[in-house]
């Protein structure tokens, strides 16, 4: 009989009490019900003629369907590798000791992201995110080190399967980005990043100082929900400045062309949105307000304030002192989140999007401090 056999039986088995903690996060019985009185909506007369009501329900649905197949298979699975490494056990068959190690693995994966994700549940968690970027003082060795983190965000949107849309871009001095501003498009896209907010400091030898010496840069990242038209933000008319000008950047087709691009400055408040990437100036104005209505939105929760009129309007300190995470790559490689104390040594592999452990981080901390 193979001890390593017996050994990953015993592991496999460990996992049931694991996949029993996520029925009961996911209340699955529940689940099953809310699916069921949906679809029943579904079939009453004039359910169609409510365009908006039809395709949040519709989408409602598909989420919950999502969510509860994606147990029902991990479950099924569980229960086929218990199967398997018995069978192994009693065959004394150890070629399939690979196997099994390999799919033991995938199941503990896959069993941490549907734990995580039922961390997801406050009020805006399932909604798109806007990002913007911002380099902080330094010039050309801070606005590379936007174009970086556009780079590492974008490579783990890829790998999320979210869709990215740039709203806005503006281009360095002499290379990299001075802002951009993104849509995350997918479920629980601000779920996963609200906790990437914060200043983002970079440790290295500069390849734009001719001397070799070690530079630190700083960027901020802003992390807002995209929120649904009908939450209640009232801005007037009279508090708003509207510029218009030509598009620069990675923009497509319209870009340079007209003055389509739209930037919006809130008076009262002093924050400035702006939209480059639409086809029409309209176009471009309606996603501008929509960015200022989340921007002001999501200030409003944080600050735990009563009135938009109470918001301040403070912008983000970029500097030392101020940053959620640092990427050092000398004379060590490390990158390290300052407030999980969550840390990595392979910074390639971050820089290539390989950022879930300090998301995963993050959520995890949220929880505990509930």
């Amino acid at each position: 009989m193979s001890i390593e056999l017996e050994e990953l039986k015993s592991k496999i088995c460990s996992i049931e009490d694991d996949l029993i903690d996520l029925s009961e996060s996911i209340d699955i019985n529940k689940l099953r019900s809310e699916i069921e009185e949906l679809e029943f909506e579904v079939q009453k007369p004039g359910f169609y003629d409510d365009t908006e009501k039809m395709q949040k329900t519709l989408q409602k649905i598909k989420q919950d369907k999502d969510k509860l197949e994606s147990y029902e298979k991990l479950n099924k699975r569980w229960e086929d590798l218990k199967v398997l490494v018995s069978l192994a056990i009693d065959e004394g068959d150890d070629s399939l000791i690979d196997e099994i190690k390999s799919e033991y693995e995938d199941i503990v994966k896959e069993l941490e992201e549907q734990r995580l994700s039922t961390l997801l549940n406050g009020e805006y968690d399932s909604a798109n995110a806007i990002l913007t970027f911002h380099a902080g003082a330094g010039g050309t060795e801070a606005q590379d080190w936007v174009s970086m983190l556009y780079r590492m965000y974008s490579r783990w949107c890829e790998k999320k399967g979210y869709r990215i849309k740039v709203l806005d871009y503006l281009e360095g001095d002499e290379a990299g980005i001075k802002s951009v501003s993104i849509m995350v498009e997918g479920y629980n896209a601000y779920g996963y990043l609200k906790g990437e907010m914060g200043v983002h400091r970079l440790v290295r030898i500069s390849p734009f100082d001719a001397s070799g010496r070690r530079h630190t840069s700083f960027a901020s990242l802003e992390v807002m929900p995209e929120i649904d038209d009908k939450i209640d933000i009232v801005i007037r008319d009279e508090d708003l400045k509207i510029d218009t000008y030509r598009s620069s950047g990675a923009g497509g087709q319209h870009v340079n062309k007209t003055e389509s691009a739209i930037r919006i400055t809130h008076i009262p408040t002093g924050i400035v949105v702006a939209c480059q990437n639409e086809r029409s100036q309209r176009q471009n104005r309606e996603v501008a307000m929509k960015m200022l209505k989340a921007k002001l939105f999501e200030i409003k929760e944080r600050e735990q304030l009563e009135r938009i009129e109470d918001i301040k309007g403070e912008q983000m300190a970029i500097a030392w002192g101020s940053q959620i995470r640092s990427y050092v790559f000398m004379p060590y490689t490390l990158v390290k989140d300052h407030r999980t104390n969550y840390e990595v040594g392979n910074i390639n592999a971050v820089m290539d999007g390989d950022i879930d452990g300090f998301i995963n981080a993050y959520l995890k901390s949220k929880k505990s401090a509930k």
